[in-house]
């Protein structure tokens, strides 16, 4: 028979002897580069699209897979927002990765995204989409074409711009993620 040791109390832990964005890090890399493209890097990302996100998870209007960022983001107080916005917008930009698709540039020009998603995406309040797993965006753009996720009110109903083949989705999510983020 094994003897499996207690797990330690942890009743004298103090939360707020640690950085807020660290409970974020856990998954999304304290850099902001994740380790998997199931959590997003949010290295270098635009801060207003993050503000807009936490408090979008906050309120219950955005959700994911899991519900862990429901779940997760109720350990922020109304304070630490800005510190946690401020510490990923502020990291250095993940590195570009895989080697691009030149369909899915092509898509991705005809299509219009860089309307919004281009350069000019700072300025916009949108994401960066460069530089980004090509498997977290692909399944978010599949999220929204198929309805499993929203926007915004201010933005123009992404669901209808996305391709209507998986393919496509994903030769536009490989070609962005072998971008680098400005």
């Amino acid at each position: 028979m094994a003897v499996v040791p207690a797990m330690p109390v942890w009743a004298d832990f103090d939360a707020e002897a640690y950085p807020p964005y660290e409970i974020c890090a856990l998954c999304h890399g304290l850099s902001g580069v994740s380790a998997t493209a199931r959590f997003p890097n949010l290295g270098g990302q635009d801060p207003t699209y993050l503000d807009m996100q936490i408090r979008a998870f906050l309120a219950g209007e955005r959700h994911n897979d899991g519900g862990q960022m429901a779940q997760i983001v109720t350990e922020l107080s109304p304070e630490h927002i800005p510190v946690v916005v401020a510490w990923f917008a502020g990291q250095e930009p993940p590195a570009p990765s895989g080697h691009g698709d030149a369909a899915g540039e092509t898509l991705f020009t005809q299509l219009g995204c860089g309307a919004c998603h281009g350069a000019r995406a700072a300025f916009l309040g949108v994401p960066h989409l460069t530089a980004q797993h090509a498997g977290y965006l692909a399944k978010q753009m599949k999220d929204f074409r198929d309805g499993r996720r929203k926007t915004h009110a201010a933005c123009v109903p992404p669901g209808s711009m996305m391709p209507a083949q998986d393919t496509e989705i994903e030769a536009i999510a490989r070609y962005l993620a072998a971008q680098p983020r400005p």
